[in-house]
């Protein structure tokens, strides 16, 4: 007679078997369940990429408004001229002067009186075709412009004792009658001229045409 199997007797002998298999398959579902849920790795880091690369950051933003910035134009400085040019400008003046007492019949007695860089200037001129050079006159320039003569008449001789900027201080000679022109014996008298308000101006009282002529 055949033995009777007992179903609670199997399924106890079965137990040890069907735990480790249950706790597989537990641990298997949870791995796939982890690794569908995140986004992948992959589209994370292009994302980021892409992201940074369309957004301008500031420090480019304010080193582009720099250059386009133009710079302020700089100073400019203007070099003084040359000597020989200051020179050339004396001399100019100087042929300027002359050439006024020449067209009056005059030539300058000395040049040196000519000041070109005072405001008031003088030039002592002798009478054309004079052969003992007496018959003198000073002329008178304000800035290169010609201004006048000390008095309407020649001196027998005149000298220049004294300049400024805008003062020049002359000699005239003293004669008495019968005195000759290369002595007066009288001395001589210093007369002071002075420019004012552009205007030429006598300080001193300029000796009668007879003291000052001679002969």
């Amino acid at each position: 007679m055949a033995a009777v199997r007992r179903p609670g007797r199997t399924l106890a002998a079965l137990a040890p078997l069907v735990a480790p298999m249950l706790a597989l398959t537990a641990c298997g579902s949870s791995t796939k369940t982890v690794s569908a849920g995140g986004p992948p790795p992959a589209t994370e880091a292009s994302t980021g990429a892409q992201t940074t690369a369309s957004t301008p950051s500031p420090t480019q933003s304010t080193h582009s408004t720099e250059q386009s910035t133009p710079s302020a134009p700089s100073s400019t400085r203007t070099a003084p001229e040359p000597a020989f040019t200051e020179q050339e400008s004396k001399g100019a003046g100087l042929s300027t002067a002359t050439a006024v007492l020449r067209a009056r019949g005059y030539t300058p007695a000395n040049t040196s009186d000519y000041h070109n860089s005072q405001a008031l200037r003088v030039l002592i001129g002798v009478r054309s075709g004079s052969g003992d050079g007496y018959g003198q006159q000073a002329f008178f320039f304000v800035n290169g412009r010609y201004i006048g003569t000390d008095a309407s008449q020649p001196s027998a001789a005149l000298s220049v004792v004294g300049q400024g900027d805008t003062e020049v201080t002359l000699a005239y000679p003293l004669y008495r009658s019968g005195d000759p022109l290369c002595c007066p014996s009288r001395g001589h008298r210093q007369v002071h001229f002075q420019l004012n308000n552009g205007k030429l101006t006598a300080l001193d009282p300029i000796p009668p045409r007879a003291e000052r002529q001679g002969g």
